[in-house]
């Protein structure tokens, strides 16, 4: 999908879609991400940025990207955390639809958030505690806010994640995937789904979660920690939201440490339970064979192509360690 031709349609398409947020036809455009969207920086000659993201067709409907603006909306008025602003258009819109030159696109204005990703560097454990403080947050908001009319966002169960139902494809057809790999990680799903149905999904553990706080949607600034991109936000367990952010950086030795700085810092703000401590290495393992699926149905995206089989294979790998450790574990 993502070839240059492509990519330059996409781009003219944005470009003459700018005027309806008020942009001047010498705004210059600069693709900065592409995954399940197009993400581009938008300067105008006097300097103002602005950040827009062009959604992939039918992935999600126009009332989810709705419905994720108004929690974004509601976190910001509440000051739960930091993280930018949807930007109308001059007559309202929250969406504003454009024509590729083969497809109608969604795109969504956002304020521009300066900062840069956290990396070892800017030592990840210290942000890791302060991860958890707002993912906290996050949570005691999504518990008692009163979502909008028609709101809709998609359900991120174990049916769904990997299981018949899987928004991101089935994690059989990821590149390099042998024989032996295969039957390590269909016993991996098994145990995955009798350990998942026994941790329940009440309130107490399952609603609106972010469901995407990996490092490249944290942007530190001084002693700020922003949080970008709720594009996968929907409803799931609230600790999935640790194992989404160590997304495909699950195998690295610093995991444990980053989860015990994101465990004391969730309890500075509201309780984390032992039994839901003791589950997050089980919602990691979910999330890398999610992860190993997202590969092979984008594989057209830079990031699946950078990872590709070693990715798979220490997907095989981290399974085969997690059945060793965790097959007799009870999580509930």
């Amino acid at each position: 999908m993502y070839d240059e031709d492509f990519l330059s349609r996409l781009q003219s398409g944005l470009h003459a879609a700018l005027p309806a947020w008020g942009l001047p036809g010498a705004t210059k455009l600069r693709l900065l991400t592409i995954s399940e969207n197009a993400t581009y920086l938008a300067e105008t000659p006097e300097g103002e940025r602005r950040i827009f993201r062009v959604h992939r067709p039918n992935y999600h409907t126009e009332a989810e990207i709705r419905s994720e603006l108004a929690w974004i909306e509601a976190l910001g008025n509440d000051g739960v955390v930091a993280t930018p602003r949807p930007l109308p258009a001059l007559d309202g819109r929250r969406l504003v639809d454009f024509f590729d030159g083969e497809t109608h696109r969604y795109a969504v204005a956002f304020e521009f958030m300066s900062g840069r990703e956290p990396d070892a560097e800017s030592d990840l454990v210290r942000w890791y505690g302060v991860l958890g403080e707002i993912t906290a947050r996050l949570h005691q908001h999504s518990r008692g806010w009163a979502r909008p009319d028609g709101f809709a966002r998609k359900l991120w169960s174990f049916e769904t994640i990997i299981g018949p139902e899987a928004h991101w494809g089935d994690w059989r057809t990821a590149p390099g995937l042998d024989a032996n790999g295969l039957a390590t990680l269909e016993e991996a799903e098994t145990l995955l789904a009798q350990q998942t149905a026994a941790y329940g999904s009440g309130p107490e553990r399952f609603g609106l979660a972010h469901c995407d706080m990996r490092t490249a949607n944290l942007l530190v600034d001084g002693e700020r920690l922003g949080v970008i991109d709720f594009d996968d936000c929907g409803l799931s367990w609230y600790a999935y939201d640790f194992a989404a952010s160590v997304s495909f950086m699950e195998h690295e030795p610093f995991i444990p440490a980053l989860m015990r700085a994101w465990v004391e810092g969730y309890r500075r703000v509201a309780p984390f339970s032992a039994a839901e401590e003791a589950a997050l290495p089980m919602f990691v393992m979910l999330r890398r064979m999610q992860l190993t699926a997202w590969i092979a149905s984008h594989a057209e995206t830079p990031t699946a192509q950078a990872m590709g089989e070693a990715y798979v294979r220490g997907s095989v790998a981290l399974a085969a360690e997690y059945l060793r450790q965790h097959a007799l574990e009870n999580v509930a």
